[in-house]
């Protein structure tokens, strides 16, 4: 391992150490054991997904209790608008106008927490503890301007750190923050299931049969998101011979699950939102949706289905651009066999992925509803979802890859400086 990939390492991991700091930093007058008393006893529903997302911030009520999910937010709403206007996307493909691009998202950001932060602190007036204790300790309204500000302080120093990362580090700043929030609940996880074991509330070879089922999930993501369809591409005489010295590609990957993670994390904030505001409502109606909307069940997971579904298609549709693909290949003389370049060939890609979407929407689908229904059923103490294992093997993946380059390049640049 050379220096340079070492410092990347050290820097990335002094920044996640950081991280994981802020997270026991908690907000200004609030009893923090009423909040973890009420997460207690919501540890395998959505509010323990969320709280999982953050590394256990949120029942900690710490200053990063929102994490960087306001970021991301800001992010999928910026792609969605650079896809519908044409300024906003031909503004992202500037080097200048990307500067004034995440610019915007900085201070959607800024926005964003600030309307989340103000609607967590009102939601935390009505908790009351076993004894009727109220969990805030101060002013309601004073409580409400500290928390505000403690958790906007929080995301924007969640924000630096994920783009220092990315530009200092090893691997992308954001998605690691992520995957080190869902690792840190994992020591927990398994000593909560150990003393079930233990104390004999939990069956031995109920524990092996979650294990397995933990391992398939990530097995089958493992080799799905390695998967890909493999478009040949063949190249004139002309082309050849002005790159006989470089290494041209002779296929267009395409991967099984072009949409990546977003489809089940949309999935996730469409439900989240409307399920907090029902469970909070005194409506005996909306109890009753909200009762019917109890994560967990049927309706829930059907409507997870599909939403999972809809966004993959949704999702795809924006980052896959065929005409582009198309039109690069015809600029390099290159061309699907049997395909005439052009409009055929756009229509081919967009064929091929279409029929790649519908398998990876159903795989996503599948993926990030039937690992919580089996393991719920069989008595598990934890949140065990595959959208939290599909984030962590992606980034473990995309970070491996991305090692892999930084050792290969030193490699060269050995090789460069001793005259091979």
């Amino acid at each position: 391992m050379n220096s340079a990939l070492a410092n990347k390492i050290f820097i990335t991991l002094g920044f996640l150490f950081a991280y994981r700091v802020l997270a026991y930093i908690p907000v200004p007058g609030v009893d923090t054991t009423i909040i973890a008393e009420f997460f207690n006893t919501n540890s395998n529903n959505m509010l323990g997904m969320a709280n999982m997302f953050s590394g256990n911030a949120i029942e900690r009520l710490s200053i990063i209790s929102l994490g960087i999910m306001p970021y991301i937010t800001a992010s999928i709403i910026m792609e969605l608008l650079a896809a519908t206007f044409p300024v906003l996307g031909q503004m992202k493909k500037e080097r200048d106008g990307m500067q004034k691009y995440m610019q915007i998202i900085r201070y959607a950001t800024i926005v964003i927490t600030l309307i989340q932060a103000v609607g967590v602190s009102m939601g935390l007036q009505s908790m009351k503890g076993s004894a009727g204790q109220s969990a805030i300790m101060i002013d309601p309204y004073m409580f409400t301007a500290i928390s505000a500000i403690s958790m906007l302080a929080g995301t924007m120093l969640l924000m630096w750190i994920g783009e220092r990362i990315t530009q200092s580090g090893i691997g992308n700043g954001i998605s690691l923050i992520i995957f080190a929030g869902i690792v840190s609940a994992i020591p927990s996880a398994i000593s909560n299931t150990v003393t079930l074991v233990n104390s004999g509330q939990m069956n031995f070879l109920v524990l092996i049969g979650i294990v397995a089922i933990i391992f398939a999930t990530i097995f089958a993501i493992i080799y799905v998101e390695l998967g890909e369809r493999r478009v040949p591409i063949s190249y004139s005489r002309k082309t050849i011979m002005q790159n006989q010295h470089k290494r041209v590609m002779n296929y267009i990957p395409i991967k099984v699950n072009l949409s990546g993670v977003i489809p089940p994390i949309f999935a996730s904030a469409v439900l989240m939102f409307p399920l907090t505001m029902l469970q909070s409502s005194t409506n005996e109606i909306a109890r009753k949706v909200a009762d019917v909307l109890a994560p967990g069940g049927f309706t829930f997971n059907v409507v997870t289905f599909v939403l999972i579904v809809f966004f993959a298609f949704f999702y795809a549709s924006i980052v896959f651009n065929a005409k582009d693909i198309s039109d690069n290949l015809k600029r390099q003389g290159g061309f699907v066999p049997g395909v005439r370049p052009g409009e055929h060939t756009k229509n081919f890609i967009n064929e091929v992925a279409s029929r790649l979407t519908g398998s990876g929407a159903l795989y996503l689908a599948l993926i990030s509803t039937l690992p919580f229904v089996i393991i719920n059923g069989m008595g598990a103490t934890f949140y065990f979802g595959g959208t939290a294992v599909l984030i962590i093997v992606q980034v473990a993946l995309d970070t491996m890859r991305k090692i892999e380059a930084q050792i290969y390049m030193g490699k060269y640049e050995t090789l460069g400086s001793v005259g091979l």
